[in-house]
C-alpha cells in the first residue's frame, strides 16, 4: 500500500516533472535532473535512519531475494562459514541461497516453533564471516524484539518488511538490506547499507552488477536502474518524515496491531497461532474456527473492500499487513467485518 498522497503526487506528476515537459519515466537516469532524485533519497534515507558516515548506502536491482545471493558473494571467504539464524520462510530462503556461493551453517531454527531464539540460545563460532537474520517474517507473523549481540562477527539483517516502520541503531550491524515495496515504495528496487570496511571483500567471480564496490564507485549507476521506482522511493521518504518520522511510524504501527491482536485473542472464531512475545507489528496471520468458511470469508472481505487477506500457501489462513502507509481506520474496517461474519457464522 502506498500513502494516498504519494499516489495522489505521482498522479499530478505523471505527465509532466518539475516542469521538465517529461515524465519522470522518460528522463535519462544519467542526467542532472535524476541526480538530484539520488542525491536527495540518499540523504533522506541517511537522516530517516540516522546512518552513521561509515556506512555507504547502496541502490540495486532485484529485491530482496538477489541480496541473498549478493551477500554471501561480497562477504564469504572459502575458508570460514556463514551462520543463518533462520525463524521463517524468508531466513530460510536466504540460507538456501547462501549455499550456492559459500559454506553456511544454521546457527539456530525455529521456524517450526514459530519464535524467535533468546541471547543465550545463540553460540558463536570463531570461523564465522558472518550472521544473517531476518527480522520479521512477513509469513509466520514473527518478530525479534531485539539485535542478537554477535561480538565482532558481522551482523547482517534483512529489514525489508519493517525498514522505517521502527527506529534500528545502524551502528549494531555489518550490512542492512531491504526491498522497498513494503514500507517504502514499490517493486523493483531494493537498498543496502553496508559498513564501508565490509566493502571490497567480494569474491573474484562476482557478477559486476552485484559487486558492492562497484556499486558504490558508479554511485549506484553501473547501468539504467528501476527509475520510477526510485522516484517513488524518494515520495515515500519525504511522506515519513512529514509524518513524524521512524519513530512516529513505530508508535502508529503499534496501535494498529494491538487493535487486531486484542480483538483475536478475545474471540473464540479466529486464532494467531504466535506466542504475544514474538509477534511481529507488521503482519498478523490468523485462521478462522475451522477451514471451510476460508474461501467465504475472502470473497465477502473482498465484496467489503479489504483485499490481499489471504495467507502465505505454506501456512494457509489468513494474513494482515499493517505496514506504514495503512491507516488506523482500515484496520477497524477488518475487525468491523471480522466480527460480523463470526456473528453470522458461529
Amino acid at each position: 500500500m502506498l500513502p494516498i498522497e504519494v499516489i495522489q503526487t505521482i498522479k499530478a506528476e505523471l505527465e509532466d516533472w518539475q516542469g521538465s515537459g517529461m515524465s519522470v519515466m522518460e528522463i535519462s537516469h544519467r542526467s542532472q535532473a535524476f541526480a538530484e532524485i539520488i542525491e536527495q533519497s540518499e540523504l533522506l534515507l541517511r537522516k530517516l535512519l540516522k546512518i552513521p558516515k561509515n556506512y555507504h548506502v547502496l541502490f540495486l536491482h532485484g529485491g530482496a531475494s538477489m541480496q541473498f545471493a549478493t551477500i554471501p558473494l561480497n562477504l564469504s571467504s572459502p575458508k570460514h562459514y556463514a551462520d543463518y539464524i533462520i525463524t521463517g520462510h524468508w531466513g530460510l530462503k536466504a540460507y538456501k541461497e547462501a549455499k550456492k556461493f559459500t559454506k553456511t551453517r544454521i546457527l539456530c531454527d525455529t521456524m517450526q516453533s514459530l519464535t524467535v531464539p533468546e541471547q543465550s540460545e545463540l553460540k558463536f563460532n570463531d570461523d564465522t564471516t558472518y550472521i544473517h537474520y531476518t527480522d520479521n517474517e512477513t509469513i509466520s507473523g514473527v518478530e525479534f524484539s531485539y539485535v542478537p549481540d554477535t561480538g565482532d562477527i558481522p551482523l547482517v539483517i534483512d529489514i525489508s518488511s519493517n525498514v522505517l516502520s521502527c527506529q534500528v541503531d545502524i551502528e549494531k550491524f555489518g550490512v542492512l538490506y531491504a526491498c522497498c515495496q513494503k514500507n517504502i515504495g514499490i517493486s523493483g528496487l531494493a537498498i543496502s547499507i553496508v559498513r564501508e570496511d565490509l566493502i571490497g571483500k567480494h569474491q573474484t567471480h562476482t557478477p559486476s552488477l552485484l559487486e558492492w564496490q562497484h556499486l558504490h564507485n558508479t554511485n549506484s549507476l553501473p547501468n539504467t536502474m528501476p527509475t520510477f521506482a526510485w522516484y517513488v522511493l524518494l515520495l515515500c521518504l519525504q511522506w515519513i518524515e512529514k509524518s513524524g518520522g521512524a519513530g512516529q511510524m513505530r508508535q502508529n504501527n503499534l496501535k494498529k496491531s494491538k487493535l487486531l491482536y486484542d480483538y483475536i485473542d478475545s474471540s473464540d472464531f479466529y486464532n494467531n497461532p504466535v506466542a504475544p512475545k514474538y509477534r511481529s507489528a507488521m503482519n498478523i496471520p490468523f485462521s478462522l474456527r475451522t477451514e471451510d468458511l476460508n474461501s467465504l470469508f475472502l470473497e465477502q472481505s473482498t465484496q467489503a473492500g479489504l483485499t490481499n487477506l489471504k495467507g502465505h500457501a505454506s501456512v494457509g489462513g489468513m494474513r494482515a499487513s499493517m505496514y506504514n502507509s495503512m491507516p488506523k481506520a482500515g484496520v477497524i474496517a477488518l475487525i468491523d467485518f471480522m466480527q460480523d461474519f463470526a456473528n453470522k457464522h458461529k
